[in-house]
């Protein structure tokens, strides 16, 4: 039983999804206008582990997560280049790419919409919320009424409207009825790119790309919405209002939001200036080590930032590697008939099983999981002090280091590196192998991948062909 943390509720409610085995998750993207920083790196990975977390326990997960493509910023960065804005789109989209493939983002099955390519399905929400009453067009521009939606508009975020508005600040020129009132549709300005539309040429407002992309994709209601803290107001709140007033539906029924990165105590920032851009931190670290960082802190909690913490989560997962790879050394010798059992490792094994699902069921606590798989391997380097081992403690030796493997790689998306000399090949090597196999098969090359599978039975080394990932022992 799933349990998560709703922002729009303020409390933890048990998860029940819209269509039984299936969870649908819509997540804000970046505005690609430069190369992320490792505090946008932190919802890619913690949303990425929910889908995989989610895939784990059996539900089919449909995941979209945008990419903002028009923007101030980003028309800004095009105009002191001089290059279009769907140069800079694509360099930054690619970049994304680059730099999120190496902590290991799982890219199958996403749908990753781009906002310019949806600007019909704004146009036609805006349409909708005009002729409900929900908005009105000034000087080319349209705005969102929010004293139409008064009741309800400031939920999500704690706030009332009447406090908002004591906060709110108005120019001299501005053409809304309200302060609160936000933007669907911006007129344009000169030499900035624009669209055709009902109200003259321009482009769209930031909040309604969202409504747009998770209605388009998703449906007017939807299991999970998540981004960053940072988001909750103006943004979320806004795409609360302008979705369940021009779609009609509930809109997200679960708000997931993780917490800042902070570099000595503030938040991480471009706007501050205190950002390091994850390419720059991927020079001194790997990829698998940053996102073992990021997860071992619960997601709600903000995160402090330093080399120093990145050191301290690479020894961690070496301390997970090694265990593994003293585990599949014994691996490498043969059973004692008369040897232990292992039982104290089962035991711990399915303590940890237990545990791990505890954690992660409650509210994605991936610090819990992780603690959990650190007990095991406590009890895993105990069981490689032991001289002789039975065919049976072999077998929870294969089921425990497996079992890690699959939370640490699959669930957690952390890649692991185990070195174990098997004769005169190394774990990289048959790994290689197998990599060559497994395209031979996606190729229909069925006497090659029978020729590499029965050379390494040759050599001692016994493949599993599961349903996602091959699997080897000794």
């Amino acid at each position: 039983m799933i349990k998560i943390y709703n922002t729009l509720k303020g409390e933890l409610e048990i998860f029940k999804p819209l269509k039984e085995g299936e969870v649908s998750m819509y997540v804000c993207g970046p505005t690609v206008y430069n190369y992320i920083h490792i505090g946008n790196a932190r919802p890619a990975i913690f949303f990425d582990t929910v889908r995989r977390y989610f895939e784990f326990r059996g539900y089919k997960v449909k995941y979209v997560q945008n990419f903002t493509d028009v923007d101030d910023k980003m028309i800004k960065k095009a105009n002191e280049e001089g290059v279009t804005l769907q140069d800079i789109a694509k360099k930054y989209i690619d970049a994304y790419f680059e730099d999120t493939a190496k902590v290991n983002l799982k890219e199958e099955g996403m749908i990753r919409p781009k906002a310019t390519e949806h600007i019909g399905e704004m146009i036609k929400i805006i349409k909708t919320l005009i002729e409900k009453g929900y908005a009105y067009e000034s000087q080319g521009d349209v705005y969102f009424d929010v004293n139409s939606y008064k009741q309800e508009y400031g939920e999500l975020s704690g706030q009332s409207i009447d406090d908002l508005k004591s906060g709110a600040r108005i120019d001299v020129s501005e053409i809304k009825k309200d302060p609160l009132d936000f933007a669907l549709w911006k007129k344009a300005k000169e030499g900035e790119p624009f669209w055709n539309s009902p109200w003259g040429k321009g482009r769209p407002g930031w909040h309604i790309e969202c409504s747009a992309m998770s209605n388009k994709y998703l449906g007017p209601t939807f299991d999970i919405h998540g981004g960053g803290q940072d988001l909750i107001f103006p943004h979320h709140e806004n795409e609360i209002a302008q979705s369940k007033c021009g779609t009609g539906g509930e809109f997200a029924r679960y708000w997931i939001h993780n917490g800042y990165i902070n570099v000595k105590g503030e938040k991480m920032s471009k706007s501050l200036g205190n950002f390091f851009l994850l390419r720059e931190v991927l020079e001194q670290f790997e990829g698998r080590v940053v996102r073992f960082f990021i997860l071992s802190s619960h997601y709600r909690k903000p995160i402090d930032f330093s080399d120093n913490e990145l050191v301290q989560s690479k020894a961690g997962l070496e301390r997970i590697e090694n265990a593994i790879s003293r585990g599949k050394e014994i691996l490498t010798s043969k059973p004692v008939e008369n040897g232990s059992d292992l039982t104290e490792l089962k035991e711990t094994l399915e303590i940890s099983k237990d545990k791990f699902i505890r954690c992660m069921d409650e509210d994605f606590n991936t610090a819990g999981g992780i603690g959990a798989i650190f007990e095991l391997v406590k009890e895993l380097n105990k069981a490689g002090e032991i001289d002789k081992i039975s065919k049976v403690g072999f077998e929870v030796l294969e089921d425990t280091i497996e079992y890690i493997r699959v939370v640490m790689e699959e669930v957690f998306g952390v890649l692991l590196k185990v070195e174990v000399q098997v004769g005169n090949m190394t774990t990289e090597l048959i790994e290689f192998l197998l990599e060559l196999r497994r395209e031979a098969r996606d190729s229909k090359d069925w006497a090659f991948s029978d020729k590499v599978r029965d050379r390494l039975l040759e050599m001692g080394i016994k493949i599993k062909d599961g349903k996602e990932k091959t699997t080897w022992s000794i």
